[in-house]
């Protein structure tokens, strides 16, 4: 009997190994997953600040709890159960959703660089005080709309990190990625959102070494939201170029990789500095071909009937 409990033992105490190993194999993958959207993540957390611009502070956390409620609903109720249900009946679809997204990624990122080399006055640009009582609804809205591009993006990309899995290993990986970075990125926002605030805040207090630190937090923000703007951009044009580069590979038309590989390979070396390098180089090359690519589809799209009116004035100028 004492020899049955004690095999009884050992078995649960392997199925708990091999229990704590999938739970690590999911968490790396998680990981990965969500290491490959960073570009995308960067973005969104460049553009969620500017929705509650000019809108009053104590509405500024309610919208941004809204928004993130409304980003983790699209991300787990939507795109969710429809990445796994295209990754089981038709995963080559995947690559070419990508191959999509990567093009509204460098479509996005152009357009976002030729509207602020021919930046006009138009009313989006204006604070949502201005626009009117409902602009609290409209910035809500608007802001999960453009969540469910970017949250899908990131879904599909993080898919295609672990979509050789399980269907229960995919399902679990996408979830730890969905909730991750939604509190990641609307964590964050509600800091930046609120940096100002607390500097403010800081400026009024006693202390002379607080007012400074509150001073400079004020003119800080705003520099650092263009900064972060900028990051986002650029690395909506790397993560767009390499998608389309890696897609169309995976999808058979290899020669477009092939090009930034052998330029990979012309700075190897054996020193630590080679790695950087090989990823500057690859990251150079993807993010100009994402602007290339980018700039020719706001001109296609300019010439639209569906094309917006900012787009054909970018594109004339």
């Amino acid at each position: 009997m004492a020899g049955g409990l004690v095999g009884l033992f050992d078995d649960v105490a392997a199925l708990a190994k091999l229990a704590a190993a999938s739970i690590d194999d999911v968490g790396a993958a998680a990981g990965r997953a969500s290491m490959k959207a960073a570009g995308l993540v960067v973005d969104d957390t460049a553009v969620t600040p500017t929705y509650v611009h000019g809108l009053a502070a104590e509405r500024e956390l309610p919208i941004i709890k809204r928004i993130a409620t409304g980003s983790i609903k699209n991300k787990l109720l939507f795109i969710l159960p429809a990445a796994l249900l295209l990754s089981e009946i038709a995963p080559t679809l995947v690559e070419i959703i990508l191959i999509f997204g990567g093009t509204y990624l460098c479509y996005e990122g152009a357009h976002k660089i030729l509207h602020a080399v021919c930046r006009d006055d138009h009313d989006h640009d204006l604070p949502a005080a201005v626009k009117g009582p409902n602009a609290e609804e409209e910035t809500v809205s608007g802001a999960i709309r453009t969540d469910f591009i970017l949250s899908a993006e990131i879904m599909v990309i993080s898919l295609k990190e672990v979509i050789d899995e399980t269907l229960v290993f995919r399902a679990i990986s996408l979830v730890i990625v969905a909730i991750g970075i939604t509190i990641a990125v609307y964590g964050f926002v509600t800091l930046i959102v609120k940096m100002d605030d607390v500097g403010l805040a800081m400026t009024e207090g006693d202390s002379e070494h607080g007012q400074r630190v509150g001073r400079a937090l004020v003119t800080g923000t705003p520099k650092f939201l263009t900064v972060l703007t900028v990051v986002g951009t650029g690395a909506m044009l790397w993560v767009g170029g390499h998608i389309l580069f890696v897609s169309a590979d995976e999808l058979g038309w290899h020669w477009p990789y092939t090009v930034v590989h052998d330029a990979e390979e012309a700075v190897h070396g054996s020193s630590w500095f080679s790695g950087v390098l090989e990823w500057l180089v690859n990251t150079g090359i993807s993010a100009v071909f994402g602007l290339a690519w980018g700039l020719l589809v706001v001109g296609v799209v300019s010439k639209l009937p569906i094309g917006n009116k900012d787009d054909a004035h970018a594109a004339a100028h």
